[in-house]
């Protein structure tokens, strides 16, 4: 948004000062598109916390908390538990690439943690939620998301249906809004193919086959290794890039001819992307249908506010083209393309690197 505002705010000040300025209007979808596609370590920035608490004998529990690692820092963010609540040992902490572990074994006393409050100090003042997995000695299992507008829980009860299902569809909004890789794909496919039905068809076929290998990785039918497949999404970003390039240059490409085709097979790709993601915050025992169903009704949404708003932005640019009636500059197609597949192309390297 930081980027967008800038362009957006150099665009203007440029069309004040300059007649030339008109014809940056003819590129505003184009511009975007760059604007969207900047540099960034890694395409999924933002990350729930996790929280995990377990039962292991009466009123005792082993606790988990991992918060996100971005760019070597920390989510600032502090899990606090109630003073009552005693360590059996010393907390145990373990850095990783892109998290910090914390573990406890604590004794919350007589009454267990049911009429206590744990709070995340810190959370307010991010846009991060934090997801909790509860499991008890007598075999109850629920989860629960944490939001900053609400930086406390009390594991007094198990959620609801209901609110499992509003807690994975927001999960799964904000996979698909912080996954640029997936964006890039999606806007890759809207550039390249003319036509409203030829646009839905397309769209359908991606998310129908994102949905299959989403379920299928998630239940455990399907085991395939993440890292390769992050590899290979970021390479099907550079295919469309190329595909756009080749089409504008007269040369009609297979995603040109047959887009359904191939948006259902690198869908089937992107999905086993979402069930890393969603495999990272597990599905609660007790509701796995309902999550697994609303998590992928998340991306879905996420999904199509996304098209809207591209949409909505070209149809603006457009507008201003006509009513300045000032030809579009031969040049201003490039910019889409090349911006999406040189970041497509840089995630691909770095992630087979990573191997």
């Amino acid at each position: 948004m930081i980027c967008f505002g800038y362009c957006r705010f150099r665009i203007l000040n440029f069309i004040r000062v300059s007649n030339f300025g008109f014809r940056a209007l003819r590129v505003l979808p184009w511009l975007f598109a760059g604007a969207l596609a900047v540099p960034t370590a890694r395409a999924h920035e933002a990350r729930p916390a996790y929280l995990e608490i377990k039962e292991t004998s009466p009123n005792q529990f082993s606790v988990l908390w991992r918060t996100p690692v971005l760019a070597g820092m920390r989510l600032p963010v502090a899990l606090t538990i109630p003073g009552d609540v005693k360590n059996l040992k010393e907390p145990v902490e373990q850095e990783l690439a892109d998290s910090l572990l914390e573990r406890r074994w604590i004794d919350a006393g007589a009454n267990g943690l049911a009429s206590k409050r744990i709070e995340f100090r810190g959370l307010q003042a991010t846009i991060t939620d934090v997801l909790v997995r509860v499991e008890m000695l007598d075999g109850r299992k629920w989860t629960t998301l944490v939001h900053p507008s609400r930086p406390w829980f009390e594991p007094s009860a198990a959620p609801s249906k209901l609110q499992v299902a509003g807690a994975y569809l927001r999960l799964g909004i904000e996979h698909i809004w912080t996954g640029v890789d997936h964006l890039l794909f999606i806007l890759a496919l809207m550039i390249l193919v003319k036509g409203t039905r030829r646009l839905v068809a397309t769209v359908t076929a991606f998310t129908i086959a994102h949905s299959i290998t989403l379920a299928g990785a998630t239940l455990g039918f399907v085991h395939v290794p993440q890292k390769p497949i992050e590899a290979a999404i970021a390479l099907s970003i550079v295919f469309v890039a190329c595909e756009i390039v080749h089409a504008r240059e007269g040369r009609q490409g297979l995603t040109e001819r047959w887009p359904w085709i191939v948006a259902f097979t690198f869908g089937l790709l992107h999905g086993f992307g979402f069930a890393g993601a969603l495999s990272e915050v597990g599905l609660p025992q007790t509701a796995i249908p309902v999550a697994l169903l609303f998590f992928n009704v998340g991306v879905e949404v996420g999904q199509l506010l996304f098209i809207a708003a591209i949409l909505s932005l070209m149809a603006l640019g457009r507008w201003f083209a006509r009513r300045e009636a000032i030809p579009q500059p031969a040049w201003a197609w490039r910019i889409a393309p090349y911006s999406i597949g040189g970041i497509a192309a840089f995630w691909m390297v770095q992630r087979i690197a990573g191997f």
